[in-house]
């Protein structure tokens, strides 16, 4: 084991469940790595909606097996300074990502090499040419987009729409279904026309008539939908006559859908986005960067859903 370090350490606290009003920053002890597991000194750690979702209420956090005294955010990036015994594939230096459920904004977390992010927290080196900012923006929007991807499988002869696509997970999906060579259309507010441009979808606004709008600017029709957001997309999807086994949503559950969840994503799925966005041909645009101390201004900007792009937390 190396690296032993003591005293104390910084994570985000909620005493009570409930809005960015019960997070708080706290003095916490430095974990230890136990057997089979890492330390890993966070940099930065990326937020998604599910973070505060799962915090909400007690009865979504215990959804979720989470109990008081809780931490928060799941994606992290940053370097191992701990290996425990038996420990072989990680060392001390090692620049890593990954997710680690509602816990990752702190100095340090503790994850199990061979665990999930829901269970002991998962891991993954950081490619070369990635910074952290950007790797702790990847693990649950990228594995969510991956999984939505693997339900509808788009193509080069696929129109595809997405409803929400300039969302944390949006931008993913919609430079994936590209990637695949779909065509994309994409729903947002008016002022996300430039960012969806930019990611290489169509954009078309939300609300009355997108039904219309969308069949203006695709008169030969969509092939497959994914919602986002709710089920807004999944209704004018049916109403474009795209089937239900080439719909999917990660936001809701409707009959006949097959909802898609980043927890399902194939095992290499995340390793597979970062190597894309080593190679330049995937963009993480990050919208805001809020150091650990202002962590509820950085999540009442994240749940207003108006951002496009990421929202990370630095530590």
């Amino acid at each position: 084991m190396s690296n032993f370090v003591t005293g104390a350490s910084r994570a985000v606290r909620l005493e009570s469940f409930g809005g960015p009003e019960v997070l708080n920053v706290r003095e916490v002890p430095v974990p230890q790595a136990g057997s089979g597991q890492i330390r890993v000194r966070v940099t930065a750690a990326g937020l998604n909606p599910m973070d505060w979702f799962m915090t909400s209420d007690a009865d979504t956090a215990a959804r979720f097996g989470l109990s008081l005294p809780s931490g928060f955010g799941t994606d992290y990036a940053g370097i191992v300074d701990q290996a425990g015994e038996g420990v072989t594939e990680f060392a001390a230096g090692d620049r890593v990502f990954g997710g680690a459920l509602s816990r990752a904004v702190a100095t340090y977390v503790i994850v199990d090499v061979a665990g999930t992010i829901a269970a002991g927290g998962d891991v993954h080196r950081t490619p070369d040419g990635v910074d952290d900012r950007t790797a702790a923006a990847l693990t649950i929007a990228g594995c969510t987009a991956s999984a939505a991807l693997a339900v509808v499988n788009p193509g080069p002869d696929d129109t595809v729409l997405i409803g929400g696509a300039g969302g944390g997970v949006g931008v993913f999906a919609v430079q994936l279904a590209r990637l695949a060579g779909a065509r994309v259309i994409g729903t947002g507010s008016a002022t996300s026309a430039a960012a969806l441009r930019a990611l290489g979808a169509e954009p078309v606004t939300y609300g009355d008539g997108m039904v219309d709008r969308i069949r203006a600017l695709a008169p030969a029709g969509v092939t497959a939908a994914i919602d986002l957001y709710g089920t807004d997309t999944v209704q004018a999807a049916r109403d474009l006559g795209v089937p239900d086994k080439r719909i999917t949503t990660i936001a809701a559950l409707v009959e006949g859908i097959t909802p898609a969840n980043g927890a399902n994503a194939a095992p290499c799925a995340i390793e597979e986005i970062a190597r894309l966005v080593a190679t330049g041909q995937l963009q993480v645009p990050i919208a805001a960067t809020f150091p650990m101390e202002q962590i509820r201004a950085a999540v009442e900007l994240q749940a207003g859903r108006h951002v496009h792009g990421k929202v990370v937390i630095t530590i």
